[in-house]
């Protein structure tokens, strides 16, 4: 038996319906850890991009994501073991309520899949606002809807006194077998802002210190963190292998837009990138005006470009640049945002105007309304800077904006359809060497996409 291995403690903090408070009180128990000298490290269970950003600033290390649907049971288990390992504990935020998932029939999706899939306890987040003995009602349904999942423990949000939390201890004793864990106060001053898209990100917001101690603190005083750590589990550390290779490596450097207006990428997409051999050079659209030197390709990720309308339109030098290279075939891959960059432009819904890059022959408008959200499965339906026709690969769509003209003279290479695998309809829009589309591909599904993409820079690079 090998005494020098090692263990991860880790846990799964739920909540019994979206809005209940578990990014509180997940990035509270970060910081808290944190504070007693624990390394930390955090994942979020579904497609989200802005939650991980402040895990990731309270933690001082990236944040994963994880998803039941998009990616494999192996998949999953194997990213948790490689970022998890050398952490003293790792902190699992979930998505949505509990049990929700990708429809009403399975738990595929749902938090409470990932939290059997990495053998983690969970913490019950619960709204205990206008909520007294019924609480534990709720709680009890919890508990035995599935008596595969092992609780830790339930802490209460937005309780409104002392003996608020007393009548709910009370109501818990003798009727669940989770333990309560303690419960958090109404703090108007803790709720982070939001937008259309959820909450802001953390590059347009970055958490103050001051909020992250007063999180700390309030945790602290308000959630038994002994009782946490004595339920946590070992889990034994295992050697995983890097995220899955071909061997074959293509030295190139690809331009990767980051700032305020691009910040939604997955952390797996970067790596796998650089797993085939890419070198990735970020740059700000916001603020440069020429692109990296020495790059072969491109990579605009999602965001809030119609947030920046004005100072993107105003980047006058970029957006020729890119719309010059996209003409002699210049490899790019745009997702959503950096999609809505390369149209003509962007139409805000107050009807005003601002030119974009001017790859792609249409114009989107910013919508009052939600336009299209779910997980899609997309076929390649012709070749393309991510492969050849048959070669599918899952990921996340989620926009306010549309297309005001029809993409008339503009190749479609995707077949998209829903979780369901229905609806199917055609996008995946192809101009020269430059594919955009509103979905965000998560290249863990299918690592060959992101070979295929990195061997076609290097092919411009060495043919041009």
């Amino acid at each position: 038996m090998d005494t020098n291995k090692t263990v991860i403690k880790g846990l799964v903090v739920a909540g019994t319906h979206s809005g209940s408070g578990k990014t509180t009180v997940a990035l509270g128990l970060m910081a808290a850890f944190k504070r007693r000298g624990l390394k930390v490290c955090a994942f979020k269970v579904g497609p989200d991009f802005i939650d991980p950003g402040y895990h990731s600033q309270i933690c001082d290390a990236v944040s994963r994501n994880l998803d039941g649907w998009m990616l494999t049971q192996g998949y999953n288990r194997k990213s948790f073991q490689k970022h998890a390992r050398g952490s003293d504990i790792a902190i699992v935020e979930g998505v949505m309520g509990l049990f929700d998932g990708c429809d009403g029939k399975s738990e595929a999706g749902s938090t409470a899949q990932m939290a059997k899939w990495l053998r983690l306890p969970v913490i019950l987040v619960v709204d205990a606002r206008s909520m007294a003995r019924s609480a534990a009602a709720l709680i009890y349904g919890f508990e035995h809807f599935d008596q595969d999942l092992d609780f830790a423990g339930a802490v209460f949000n937005r309780i409104g006194s002392s003996s608020h939390l007393r009548y709910l201890k009370e109501a818990m004793a003798g009727t669940v077998k989770m333990p309560c864990l303690g419960g958090l106060p109404r703090e108007s001053g803790l709720a982070l802002p939001e937008r259309h898209l959820g909450l802001v990100t953390s590059e347009d917001n970055p958490l103050s210190s001051e909020y992250v101690e007063r999180l700390a603190d309030l945790v602290e005083k308000s959630i038994d963190l002994e009782t946490i750590s004595a339920r946590l589990g070992d889990i034994p550390e295992k050697e995983v292998e890097k995220h899955p290779s071909s061997g074959k490596r293509y030295p190139v450097r690809i331009g990767v837009a980051k700032d305020e207006a691009f910040s939604f990428y997955y952390q797996d997409n970067l790596e796998i990138l650089e797993s085939f051999g890419a070198e990735l050079v970020f740059f700000s659209p916001l603020r440069d005006e020429r692109l990296p030197g020495g790059i072969t390709g491109l990579y605009l990720g999602g965001g809030y470009p119609e947030l920046f309308a004005r100072r993107l339109s105003g980047n006058v030098s970029l957006r020729g640049e890119i719309r010059g290279l996209a003409e002699k075939g210049f490899p790019i891959y745009a997702e959503c945002g950096g999609f809505m960059f390369l149209c003509q432009g962007i139409q805000d819904t107050e009807g005003s105007f601002y030119p974009m890059a001017g790859v792609y022959p249409f114009t989107v408008r910013m919508l009052s309304r939600l336009k299209s959200m779910g997980y899609r499965e997309v076929t390649l339906a012709a070749s393309c800077p991510l492969g050849s026709s048959g070669r599918t690969i899952r990921g996340h769509e989620f926009h306010y904006s549309e297309m005001i003209e029809e993409p008339a003279g503009v190749q479609f290479t995707y077949t998209i359809a829903n979780r369901a695998g229905r609806d199917a309809h055609r996008e995946g829009f192809l101009v020269n060497n430059t594919l955009g589309s509103y979905v965000h591909l998560h290249f863990g599904s299918n690592p060959a996409v992101a070979e295929n993409f990195v061997r076609l820079c290097f092919e411009y690079e060495n043919e041009g």
